[in-house]
């Protein structure tokens, strides 16, 4: 398998530009960030090299989602600030040579209008599909748990599938998160060894926690086996939350009960 390291969550303890060399020292040969627009191109550029590291994934835009809002992707009164949004991410994904862009769908807070949520939703995720394949760039989209998020348009894997279905574009996959999965009652197992042709980025925390593996309920031996054993050829992405220092949470890269990574 290949891993890498969310530094939205990971290596916290230092501001985000040292966190590259933090996660190569680490032994990550590769990383991703939820948001990184706070920080230049040139400043990230220069980080990432010096780390001698692949930035793999990074968001569009959000909006106002982490603070509780709806985002953007979903809401049909923000379409233009989505493609403002998707503009921005794509200079970035373009000189950084990012290699997938994960689209948030967001919350929809007024259920009565949930089929145009939808229907907005399908129409950005397609421009961005399109847009993010001139700079050579896969998107993705991931459902996400309703306990973390409460109204997550997008928080079953058979949403993901079905979407995938009805726009049959072939630079869109799933972006599949084991902790919200699980989180959400989902057969990991089902999905990972069934629909792994579909998914294009994987994440993993422990759950309830969303902590690293070992600190929860998720079987990871058996998980990252399945992983390891099928057809998926991208990135694990550790996206959880250490419960102490994040060096102090590292001993499953070497554990020797799990496929080798």
């Amino acid at each position: 398998m290949k891993l890498c390291a969310n530094l939205s969550l990971m290596f916290t303890e230092v501001p985000l530009l040292e966190r590259f060399s933090a996660a190569r020292a680490a032994g990550f040969e590769a990383v991703e960030i939820q948001f990184p627009y706070e920080e230049s191109i040139s400043d990230l550029n220069a980080a990432k090299t010096d780390a001698n590291l692949e930035l793999v994934l990074i968001n569009v835009p959000a909006g106002d989602l982490m603070s509780g809002g709806e985002g953007l992707a979903s809401v049909p009164d923000k379409v233009d600030a989505f493609s403002e949004a998707l503009e921005q991410c794509v200079e970035y994904v373009s000189a950084l040579n990012v290699q997938a862009v994960n689209v948030l769908a967001g919350r929809c807070n007024e259920q009565a209008r949930l089929p145009e949520y939808w229907q907005t939703f399908e129409w950005n995720l397609e421009k961005a599909a399109n847009a993010l394949m001139e700079v050579n760039a896969l998107a993705t989209f991931e459902a996400i748990n309703t306990k973390d998020m409460p109204n997550f348009l997008i928080h079953r894997a058979e949403h993901m599938w079905r979407v995938m279905d009805k726009l049959g574009h072939e630079n869109i996959k799933a972006q599949y998160d084991l902790y919200h999965m699980a989180m959400m009652g989902e057969n990991l197992w089902h999905d990972l060894s069934k629909n792994c042709h579909r998914i294009g980025h994987m994440q993993f925390a422990d759950m309830p926690g969303r902590h690293e593996p070992g600190t929860g309920g998720l079987g990871f031996k058996a998980l990252f086996d399945l992983v390891h054993k099928s057809e998926y050829q991208g990135y694990m992405g550790a996206e959880y939350k250490p419960s102490v220092t994040t060096s102090e949470t590292l001993s499953w890269m070497t554990d020797s009960t799990l496929p080798a990574i």
